[in-house]
């Protein structure tokens, strides 16, 4: 089939661009990504001479540019990454998060509807649900209940989906993922900005007590439930995603740490994210029931990978971190680390 993917050069999309061309290499795929701090062309390196892969620079927003390409590529099927992500940027500025998510999504759908016959996968996420307490997981009949500005931008784009989908008739499907980790992924989340710290042996900035649970899955792993969702998934359905493979926060980082030669000594328990939801936890029975899927990757052997992954990419890493990046860094965490100190 010819694919539209949105945000296809940033971490789960270029994950995901590169799986596909893989499995399916008469596929062609429109990369369609404007490249903001977290879109990053190198992750797609190996597909720079690959004809049936095709990049575009453009903002979602610009629902002609998106008109035009459906048109005159034919595509068949969008596949929506096109997101700002991370939720400390939507604490420090929630605008951007909702002209990206939900008037980016909004467009793309007004697109899809215009020209017709085209199945909209919507990739979502865990946090749109809310906050768990110490037992139980999301289906995908519970309610939203979204507590950061990037989780409600979320939320309110997929029923901006749904709402097409029963308004107007569009084929539309939704996939929501717990966290992701693996390659390529930007290091203002957890697992890289840990590892890449403490290859340099610098502090390892933790949360409150670092006692949030998220459930891991690697990147590869989410990448086939989509696909699988994309070519198999019901119209007008949600699967969860996620590998049952519950770990707090701070227990990923000393699992870094042994694995990069470091004692616990690095971590700094810094002041707490505003809101910071507590526990996640997905039951993703639907999408084995449904789709096949099953997640592949032990989470043990798959942090091994990718912190050595992350060892063997430093010039990759030492670009992402540089400019902007390290700006960042400095504000996010800067003052949190000083205080800490004291």
């Amino acid at each position: 089939m010819n694919l539209l993917v949105t945000g296809g050069a940033g971490f789960i999309g270029s994950a995901f661009v590169r799986m596909v061309r893989r499995r399916r290499p008469a596929d062609l795929v429109v990369n369609l990504d404007v490249l903001t701090y977290a879109g990053n062309l190198e992750n797609l390196r190996e597909l720079e001479h690959d004809p049936k892969h095709v990049f575009v620079r453009a903002d979602i927003r610009e629902r002609a540019t998106v008109e035009q390409l459906i048109r005159g590529h034919r595509i068949e099927a969008i596949v929506n990454f096109a997101a700002e992500s991370h939720v400390d940027r939507s604490i420090q500025s929630a605008a951007p998060f909702l002209d990206t998510n939900v008037g980016g999504t909004l467009s793309l759908l007004e697109a899809a509807q215009a020209v017709g016959g085209v199945r909209f996968l919507q990739v979502s996420t865990d946090e749109v649900y809310g906050s768990l307490g110490a037992t139980g997981a999301f289906e995908e009949t519970t309610p939203l209940a979204p507590r950061s500005p990037y989780s409600a931008s979320k939320a309110a784009a997929d029923c901006f989906a749904m709402a097409f989908h029963h308004t107007h008739g569009l084929d539309v499907v939704i996939t929501r993922c717990s966290n992701n980790y693996g390659p390529y992924q930007f290091p203002e989340k957890l697992i890289p900005l840990m590892i890449l710290n403490a290859f340099e042996g610098l502090p390892l900035p933790v949360y409150g007590d670092g006692l949030q649970v998220r459930d891991w899955i690697h990147v590869d792993d989410h990448c086939d439930a989509i696909d699988r969702a994309l070519t198999g998934g019901k119209s007008g359905e949600v699967y969860n995603v996620g590998a049952e493979n519950e770990r707090p926060n701070v227990d990923v980082v000393k699992a870094i740490l042994a694995l990069t030669g470091h004692d616990d000594s690095l971590i700094r328990h810094v002041p707490d994210r505003p809101g910071h939801d507590r526990r996640y936890a997905m039951d993703a029975r639907k999408a084995r029931e449904q789709l096949g899927w099953r997640p592949q990757r032990d989470f043990a052997q798959g942090l091994a990978e990718t912190v050595a992954w992350y060892r063997g990419n430093g010039a990759w890493a030492g670009r992402v971190r540089s400019g902007a990046y390290r700006d960042y860094y400095e504000r996010q965490y800067g003052d949190r680390l000083a205080r800490a100190a004291r």
